[in-house]
C-alpha cells in the first residue's frame, strides 16, 4: 500500500510540475484517498464476484487491502477469489455446502491484509478479524484449517485446503523474485545495523550497494574505514548473493549557525 501511495503521489507531482514540501503533503493525502477508494472498490467487486452478501463494510475494506498484498509474487486478492471459486466447484461436485465453501474460501487469507502490522500468523490474525466482525463460527472453523494448524472438522475445511493448494501450485501462480529481493535488502541492512556506532543504513542499487551512516561522535575516520571492512567481511561470511556488494561508510560532521 505504501508503494502504491508513493507511486500515485510521485505521478501527481511530476504531472503538476511543482515539487515542494506543501505540494508533496497534498499529493500524499490525495494518493491515500485514491488508494482507500481502490481498496473499497476491490473489496466490493470481490464479494460481488463470489456472491457473498451481508459482510460488514469495514470487513469488505480489509478484504480489499489484499489487492496490495502478494505472497511469493501471487496477488493475495486474486488468490482468494480463485480459492473461493475452486472451493465452490469442489463442494458442488462432492455434495458439500457450496455457499459455506465459497465464503470461507474468499476469507481464508484475510489475516494477510494486516499481518505486517500485527504479530502472529495470518491464520490467527484472520480468526480474530472474522470473530470481531461477527462472522459465523462455522465459516471460521472451515477457513482456519487450510494450513493444517487446526484439525479438519468438516468436508468443507478439507475442500478449502485443497483449493488453496491448487491455486498456489498452478503453473505461473507464484514466483519468489520480489520476496527474495526484499529479503536481500533487509538482510544487508540488518548486517550493517548490527555494528556499534551505526546510525542508519540504506541498501540501494537493487542490493548491489549499501550506504552506512555512522555517528561521528562514536567513530573517527580510521574507525569508519575499519568498519567498512568488517561489514564487508560479515556480508561475505553470512549472506549469499550474486556479484559484488559495495560497502560505503559515511561519516560527516555538520555545523549549523544562524546569522541574524
Amino acid at each position: 500500500m505504501r508503494r502504491e501511495i508513493a507511486k500515485i503521489a510521485i505521478e501527481k507531482l511530476v504531472g503538476d510540475g511543482r515539487i515542494h514540501p506543501t505540494r508533496i503533503e497534498d499529493a500524499v493525502e490525495y494518493a491515500k484517498t485514491e488508494v482507500n477508494n481502490k481498496i473499497k472498490e476491490a473489496g466490493e467487486a470481490a464479494i460481488y464476484d463470489v456472491g457473498v452478501a451481508g459482510l460488514d463494510p469495514k470487513l469488505i475494506q480489509v478484504l480489499g487491502r489484499l489487492r496490495y498484498r502478494t505472497s511469493f509474487g501471487q496477488n493475495a486478492l486474486l488468490h482468494s477469489l480463485e480459492v473461493a471459486h475452486l472451493s465452490g466447484a469442489l463442494a458442488a461436485e462432492l455434495g458439500a455446502d457450496v455457499a459455506l465453501a465459497k465464503k470461507a474460501g474468499l476469507l481464508h487469507d484475510i489475516g494477510k491484509a494486516i499481518d505486517h502490522d500485527i504479530q502472529g500468523t495470518h491464520v490467527e490474525i484472520g480468526i480474530k478479524i472474522l470473530q470481531k466482525f461477527g462472522i459465523a463460527k462455522e465459516v471460521i472453523d472451515v477457513m482456519k484449517s487450510h494450513h493444517e494448524d487446526y484439525p479438519f472438522e468438516s468436508p468443507e475445511s478439507v475442500i478449502i485446503a485443497a483449493a488453496d493448494a491448487i491455486s498456489a501450485s498452478r503453473p505461473g501462480a507464484r514466483k519468489d523474485t520480489l520476496e527474495d529481493y526484499l529479503k536481500r535488502l533487509n538482510e544487508l541492512e540488518e548486517v550493517a545495523n548490527s555494528f556499534e556506532g551505526v546510525e542508519k543504513t540504506w541498501a540501494i542499487q537493487a542490493g548491489r550497494e549499501i550506504r552506512v551512516f555512522v555517528k561521528p561522535d562514536k567513530l573517527d575516520d580510521l574507525g569508519a574505514i575499519k568498519l567498512s571492512r568488517e561489514i564487508a567481511d560479515k556480508i561475505e561470511k553470512e549472506l549469499k548473493y550474486p556479484g559484488e556488494i559495495k560497502v560505503n561508510v559515511i561519516r560527516e560532521t555538520r555545523a549549523t549557525e544562524i546569522a541574524r
